[in-house]
């Protein structure tokens, strides 16, 4: 592992395992010649360790990014990195955290189009129908025809004020904030799909010790059925041999289940389903934990993602608490234009005909008033002289053609209004204090998302401690483990030999095998328990360390 000091820390070789081989991959079961001699440190320098499952590059905790789409059937053979890439491709609570970066994106792209004016239309169409309109207890004149009306609105307005100028800033937080959310909630997942899968392991190689327990209690029935039949043995002796036998039986059954849960809590955080026949290929190797505390904790003040995220949400309510502290103050300026156009029509041609026809006659009655004034008149209307009114009262079928054209503009011969331009300016004087609340719990929360960071900084140290604790000792535990193992098998052995030549009771027998179990079953709890530290470690430091 490469710091940022460019300083590198490799854990040492492993040591010769102690079973023969690994503990099984996949579903196949552990071998039965699982004893070898434990070497001393004097001697080697190296611990007793057991493969559990051969390297695939470490715990790859930050795996690449996911290749599989939703709905994929899981391959039959499933690595720790296909698990984790399922899990992001899949797991429900994963996606609906991922998919908050969009809006984040759009909230800056938003920020910045506050500085472009904005620009609305609008387009209406109304129809009336014909007789006496009202408004409230007013009567209007009864109306002759249907009228058809449309209209649009083209608006364009722009405001700046301290939220259009603090706004950028504080979307560009929010954005990294959520960039960093979501990557502590990637880290996370993976995280919980390393223990799952370890957990998935664990059953599997629980279910191995149980059907080693069931066959080691096979084999002492057996032994004891031959001391019963040739009369050198009671035959309670062989009952008890029975009861043991079916004890074993009850481990396996209950390891059977364990292993189905742990398969289907698996599938819960991958977000798909696993098929029976699916075989877990990763393998891990068992090594001396040598790393340098110090800079184990350097890493994680530095790079842990859960760090980061807290200190960008820290970042993005600060910059919130500026912008409402000055924008609060600041007066606003509002820019506004505004274009408008109607139509009207009536839907009766006679109407229209009737209208021109009534102002015509008007013409003509307005005319011979004028000539009758002008004619009693002494010397007459000043510069004016009578006129022929019988030609204003004639409607030209020009004339009447042209009226019916104009009549027809509903719904796009729109006539045009006139334009207006405004500019507004306001400043906030008095607002009964709510500026001031605002500000103060703007305030609160960026002092909230700093304590919440101090807090996680704490948690992280405390983690780092305790999990390079825990597995320093884990590690110590696994050689004592290992150690009782083999001793118990040897003992086991002895005391079957003994009981076949009857040196030994049946009591020794059984707890000789009774301390065997116990010591496999404790060994294998010493394996996972240090696998389990180790992904705790990795996951206070932030990063893997295989």
């Amino acid at each position: 592992m490469v710091f940022g000091d460019g300083s590198v820390i490799s854990p040492p070789a492993p040591v010769e395992p102690s079973f023969g081989q690994t503990m099984g991959r996949g579903n196949t079961t552990m071998r039965e010649n699982m004893v070898e001699r434990v070497e001393t440190k004097a001697q080697s320098q190296a611990a007793d360790v057991v493969v559990v499952r051969a390297v695939v590059g470490g715990l790859a905790l930050l795996a690449v990014a996911a290749t599989a789409l939703m709905g994929q059937r899981v391959p039959n053979e499933l690595t720790l990195q296909d698990a984790i890439g399922l899990a992001k491709a899949n797991n429900p609570t994963y996606l609906s955290t991922q998919n908050d970066q969009a809006s984040a994106n759009w909230q800056v792209r938003e920020a910045y189009a506050q500085f472009i004016p904005s620009l609305r239309t609008s387009v209406a169409a109304t129809w009336q129908e014909a007789g006496v309109q009202r408004s409230g207890t007013i009567l209007f004149a009864a109306q002759a025809t249907d009228w058809l009306f449309s209209s649009y609105n083209l608006t364009l307005n722009m405001t700046i004020d301290g939220n259009t100028i603090f706004g950028v800033p504080n979307a560009r937080a929010n954005k990294r904030a959520t960039a960093a959310r979501i990557s502590a909630a990637e880290f996370n997942l993976e995280t919980l799909v390393a223990l799952q899968y370890m957990t998935v392991l664990r059953a599997m190689d629980g279910l191995d010790v149980g059907q080693r327990q069931l066959d080691r209690a096979r084999q002492n029935l057996q032994i004891v059925n031959t001391r019963v039949r040739t009369g050198a043995a009671a035959g309670t002796e062989g009952r008890q041999a029975e009861v043991d036998l079916g004890r074993a039986e009850v481990v396996l059954i209950l390891a059977r289940r364990d292993v189905r849960q742990a398969r289907l809590l698996l599938s819960e955080q991958l977000g798909v389903s696993l098929e029976e026949d699916v075989i877990f290929l990763s393998e891990f190797e068992i090594f001396e934990p040598d790393f340098d505390m110090d800079r184990l904790m350097r890493m994680a003040m530095d790079e842990h993602p859960s760090l980061q995220s807290f200190r960008a949400q820290e970042s993005a309510t600060r910059a919130a608490a500026r912008q409402s502290a000055v924008s609060q103050y600041l007066p606003s300026l509002n820019f506004f234009a505004q274009m408008r156009g109607q139509a009207q029509e009536a839907t009766n041609s006679a109407f229209v005909e009737q209208q021109l026809v009534g102002q015509a006659e008007g013409a003509m009655n307005n005319c011979e008033f004028s000539n009758t004034l002008n004619n009693g008149l002494i010397g007459g209307l000043p510069g004016y002289s009578n006129q022929d009114c019988a030609s204003l009262g004639l409607v030209s079928e020009e004339a009447l053609t042209s009226a019916l054209a104009a009549n027809r503009a509903f719904p796009f011969n729109f006539t045009e209004m006139p334009m207006f331009v405004g500019v507004q300016i306001s400043l906030p004087i008095f607002t009964g204090f709510s500026r001031e609340r605002q500000v103060s719990q703007a305030n609160n929360l960026a002092e909230d998302a700093q304590h919440n960071r101090r807090a996680e900084e704490l948690r992280l140290r405390t983690m780092v401690t305790g999990a390079f604790d825990n597995l320093t000792s884990a590690y110590q535990v696994i050689e004592a483990e290992g150690r009782n193992r083999t001793l118990s098998e040897e003992q086991l052995l002895l005391q079957q030999r003994r009981y076949t030549l009857g040196a030994a009771d049946m009591l020794l027998l059984m707890d000789a095998q009774t301390t065997m179990t116990t010591a496999d079953q404790a060994y294998l709890n010493a394996i996972y328990d240090f696998h389990y530290n180790l992904i705790a470690l990795e996951a206070a430091v932030g990063q893997p360390l295989r």
